[in-house]
């Protein structure tokens, strides 16, 4: 397999642009502006990944744009078939084919974010909850309640009124005795897309991403890598989160940025701004692409995180066309201005034009 991933042309010429395939072992930030093509363009590097590569894809998408990446417009050059085995896990409706974790499967401290429970200020709730995966065999949504209200235990109860109080139960992302994300993940597809956006609940989203995410970091000595790719990442790690969920979030995902990289946890986090991210993950990010932003001062704090670009090579992003991004660091042997190839597959989440 090539090392080589070609997705467009130098400079609006003929050169063809290229990424070392190697060197997405190191993580990467992908920034553009509404409108400027970021989407499309990382369907572009997502496909060659998946041409040329053996590393799985992980792909928590927050707008349904990655749900048909599988779905090739016309037959590859030579009769090559697509790109093998594409999960796409949807959040409406039920089955394999549907976004699913399950509670009890989660790391106590994610459990406890669901419930907004502290360990001191809620300490007998939380020591219920300490002891529940021993305690409780769940196969449907009755079963959790039902257990915690036969318990002979005040503590019991109140967690049980807990949880039917913040309506947790009536989540559709539940998989309770079912499948999972996290056995699909396990499974080792060529890419697992999680459709987020169909979720009747807010914090549904960020759940089911916390729960894959505590997933793949618990297994981590197994040292099998594989590439997170979070779409408008300030959805899911904010500066400035405000519930338990967006903080363990939050926490996740910089801790995965800070020491996920030597267990082959590599992250791609792509947004709007550069100041919606928390700026101990960006600092940790080896490989940048920049597409288009009309705002000098998310430039120049993208100039004091990374350095390797020079202030005038930035300055250029302003006046960038639609498809144009400059990219920089170990994957591109010098930051270099592409303007980004064509897509394989369709594009899930395209413009809608005006009616005429």
């Amino acid at each position: 397999m090539s090392h080589q991933l070609s997705i467009g042309t130098l400079d609006g010429g003929r050169t063809p642009a290229e990424l070392d395939a190697t060197r997405f072992n190191r993580h990467t930030f992908w920034c553009g502006q509404s409108g400027s093509g970021k989407t499309y363009a990382l369907g572009v590097v997502l496909e060659q990944l998946l041409l040329h590569t053996r590393l799985p894809l992980l792909v928590l998408d927050p707008n349904a744009d990655f749900v048909r990446l599988g779905d090739l417009r016309e037959p590859l050059a030579g009769g090559s078939g697509p790109f093998g085995d594409v999960r796409v896990l949807r959040a409406t409706g039920s089955g394999a084919g549907h976004v699913r974790v399950r509670f009890l499967d989660q790391p106590l401290e994610s459990r406890a974010a669901v419930l907004g429970l502290d360990p001191v200020l809620d300490r007998e709730e939380y020591n219920v909850l300490v002891h529940l995966e021993n305690e409780v065999s769940v196969t449907d949504r009755a079963d959790l309640v039902g257990q915690l209200r036969a318990k002979d235990s005040a503590p019991g109860r109140n967690l049980a009124t807990r949880i039917e109080n913040l309506g947790v139960l009536e989540w559709d992302l539940w998989a309770w005795g079912g499948r999972s994300a996290e056995d699909v993940i396990d499974e080792r597809p060529r890419a697992t897309v999680l459709d987020l956006g169909g979720f009747r609940f807010p914090a549904e989203p960020q759940v089911a991403a916390l729960s894959v995410l505590d997933h793949l970091w618990k297994r981590r000595e197994e040292r099998h890598p594989i590439l997170i790719v979070i779409d408008e990442a300030h959805n899911l790690c904010s500066p400035d989160p405000t519930t338990p969920v967006q903080r363990a979030l939050t926490e996740r995902i910089t801790q995965i940025a800070a020491e996920g990289r030597k267990f082959g946890l590599w992250l791609l986090l792509s947004t709007q701004r550069p100041s919606k991210v928390p700026v101990n993950v960006l600092s940790q990010c080896d490989n940048l692409v920049l597409m288009k932003m009309s705002s000098p001062r998310d430039l120049a704090e993208l100039a004091s995180v990374f350095g390797y670009v020079s202030p005038g090579l930035l300055d250029d992003v302003l006046h960038f066309t639609k498809g144009q991004a400059l990219v920089a660091g170990g994957f591109i042997t010098v930051p270099s201005v592409v303007q980004v190839g064509t897509r394989l597959t369709h594009e899930g989440g395209a413009d809608i034009p005006v009616p005429l």
